[in-house]
């Protein structure tokens, strides 16, 4: 799929896409516990009783220390057959598409070495069989997922089968089927965000782009250089002056097969690497991690990757803003002044508040291209990661409707979001006295100034900014979120797509 640079050492049949691979090879059923099952899992209640199957009563799994509090799990002992889990759920009253998502991920946490899974939930209280079915889907799926790319000698056993037993069918394979599709988008997102930097180029994940619009159905252009330069392009040209790889802007075009009931604008931050160019990030651990500053782009391709099978009425135009940001003798400098797409000029006060820049190009384009919103994604501020932490995500929104609609798929997915004001008093922080604009506001309120300067190019068209700083990546296993990239927002922004009308 991709062309790798010799130099590199990298393996011409380097998986790409791993865990999409293995994802398309999982059987998701409904019924009684398949014949070949190596762990069956029942859903315990603190105020129901106990399943009969589970062959323990309320008293045993007591003095085994197992009180049924959500996302706790037993493995309880056999001698032979399958392996017996107990899957705590809490409260009935309190039950959940949550807490059956986080129970589904708790299953196959609890039995690591088994691949072939059952599921007996005898209650999803007011859930529908179809809402239960994609929760339990999306929870297994997405805890089960590992990025080993990298690391040919793991003991990862991947997820063969689950099947599961609901109190009702009707609809459950709709809500496979969703699950299904929302994991796609989730781990798309993962792999990509997962690969080392050294492995995957601007050019890469056009390539790979290419290879996932023919698969999936949406249309993609590739701009090299060139194309950015007669289309000018000047912040994505600007941050890529350093780099020795090309920069690419990876334009993804879904079409409904009916009547559109609105276009919707997409933008992903997609820097490949951010050292932080002229304004050098420090060697810690957090640099480590700006192999995941393309998460933003990483999520627009994941949900683009599920719409035509989600059947999203809406046209979606992604536009994926993808270079390095390197230091060199060709870098773009602080004082230095940026032509964006638009004709907005943009001083440099940092070279590290370089998301923004790329982006700003995409904003002139979408608006150009007639689109009802935007919606743009990135790991864009360290302030919203010490405001919120790795849990929750802020959004910032010049329009109410769209953001609450942003706010509903977030709640639908259990991919928390916040929405902050956005405080226009802060706004001359980012003038500057050679320039529209600057790329930098004051000391203070980082995340809100970096929202600001996008509202800039976004101008009077619907918008909401999603900063993934904090939530990109989790440091162990938490739910059905996997150690390293989460691919937060690619499932926002699946639903958000699916539900949008103009």
């Amino acid at each position: 799929m991709n062309t790798r640079t010799p130099n590199r050492l990298i393996p011409a049949d380097f998986p790409t896409m791993p865990g999409l691979d293995l994802l398309e090879a999982i059987s998701v059923t409904t019924g009684a516990p398949a014949d070949d099952a190596d762990a069956i899992g029942y859903l315990v209640f603190t105020d129901a009783d106990v399943p009969a199957g589970l062959g323990l009563d309320r008293d045993a799994l007591v003095r085994a220390g197992f009180e049924a509090k959500a996302g706790s799990s037993l493995l309880a002992p056999t001698s032979s057959g399958p392996e017996i889990i107990a899957v705590g759920a809490g409260a009935l009253a309190e039950f959940t598409a949550v807490t059956l998502r986080d129970a589904a991920a708790a299953l196959v946490r609890a039995a690591t070495t088994r691949s072939r899974f059952a599921f007996v939930v005898e209650s999803v209280g007011s859930l529908s069989a179809g809402a239960a079915a994609q929760a339990i889907t999306e929870g297994a799926v997405l805890a089960r997922y590992k990025y080993t790319a990298t690391k040919p000698t793991n003991k990862h056993v991947p997820l063969q089968s689950l099947s599961m037993a609901l109190p009702d069918a009707d609809g459950a394979e709709a809500g496979i089927t969703a699950g299904l599709l929302a994991a796609r988008a989730t781990v798309v997102a993962r792999d990509l965000t997962n690969t080392p930097p050294g492995h995957l180029t601007a050019t890469n994940i056009g390539e790979i782009s290419v290879a996932l619009g023919e698969r999936f159905g949406f249309e993609v252009e590739l701009f090299d250089k060139a194309a950015l330069i007669e289309l000018g392009c000047g912040g994505l040209l600007g941050v890529n002056r350093g780099s020795t790889e090309e920069p690419r802007m990876v334009k993804l075009t879904y079409r409904p097969d009916g009547e559109s009931t609105g276009h919707l604008g997409l933008i992903g931050k997609g820097i490949m690497y951010d050292s932080g160019g002229i304004s050098l990030k420090p060697s810690d651990a957090m640099h480590l991690l700006m192999k995941m500053d393309m998460g933003g782009a990483a999520a627009v391709l994941g949900a683009v990757a599920a719409m035509r099978d989600r059947g999203v009425t809406a046209t979606v135009t992604g536009w994926l803003m993808c270079t390095d940001n390197m230091p060199s003798g060709d870098s773009y400098k602080l004082g230095d002044v940026l032509v964006s797409r638009n004709g907005t000029t943009i001083e440099v006060k940092n070279t590290d508040a370089e998301g923004r820049l790329v982006m700003s190009d995409a904003f002139g384009l979408a608006n150009e291209a007639g689109v009802d919103a935007i919606i743009d994604i990135a790991t864009l501020t360290g302030a919203a990661l010490m405001a919120f932490g790795v849990n929750r995500a802020p959004v910032y929104s010049n329009n109410d409707a769209l953001a609450d609609a942003v706010l509903a798929a977030s709640a639908a997915v259990d991919e928390p979001l916040w929405r902050m004001p956005l405080e226009r008093k802060y706004r001359p922080q980012l003038d500057s006295e050679i320039a529209d604009i600057s790329n930098l506001g004051g000391p203070y309120a980082g995340a809100t100034t970096a929202a600001l300067f996008l509202d800039h190019f976004a101008g009077t068209t619907p918008w909401a900014h999603l900063d993934i700083a904090g939530t990109m990546q989790t440091e162990k296993d938490d739910s059905y979120r996997t150690a390293g990239a989460t691919g937060f927002g690619a499932r926002i922004l699946l639903e958000t797509a699916a539900a949008f009308t103009g």
